[in-house]
């Protein structure tokens, strides 16, 4: 069963090192095409965080995000391969920052062809932060091993 889980642990983070590699491979001087991805998908947010909070957002180099979501992905993936919580919290903060700035589908009309499939990868997302939880909340569930006590025995002479 062991063999399973660490099997199970390397597929899951080879979706997280993958992409985190891919970013590192096209990154150059301008944070890749990744950095032009995001780039108008943030300043959508910064303009509606700006317009209903009432809050000036600083500006953020895209490169800047683009490094530590790499940095994410790479050391959260690699801790996660190893069984370590620290990796399942670092994956979901990068799920939790990025899906909804990535996939916005609620800024696309329900009819539009772009909301379907903004709107599937959203929830593929979620299903991988369900599937962080899950693992986080199986590994705090099992109980540790104690070790096993040592009795001195009573000598009888």
């Amino acid at each position: 069963m062991g063999f399973v889980s660490f099997a199970g642990r390397v597929l899951f983070a080879s979706v997280f090192l993958l992409s985190a590699y891919q970013e590192f491979s096209e990154f150059g001087t301008d944070g890749g095409s990744a950095a032009k991805a995001l780039k108008p998908k943030f300043s959508v947010l910064t303009k509606h965080i700006s317009s209903n909070l009432g809050v000036v957002v600083p500006h953020i180099e895209m490169m800047h995000v683009i490094a530590a979501t790499i940095a994410l992905k790479g050391l959260g993936g690699l801790l996660f391969i190893f069984s370590s919580s620290l990796g399942a919290y670092l994956l979901m903060v990068y799920l939790a920052f990025i899906t909804p700035v990535v996939y916005d589908f609620y800024n696309y009309d329900i009819e539009r062809s772009e909301f379907i499939q903004l709107f599937i990868k959203f929830i593929q997302n979620l299903a991988l932060f369900g599937a962080l939880l899950f693992f986080l909340g199986m590994k705090n569930s099992i109980p540790r091993r104690q070790p096993k006590k040592k009795t001195n025995k009573t000598k009888t002479n």
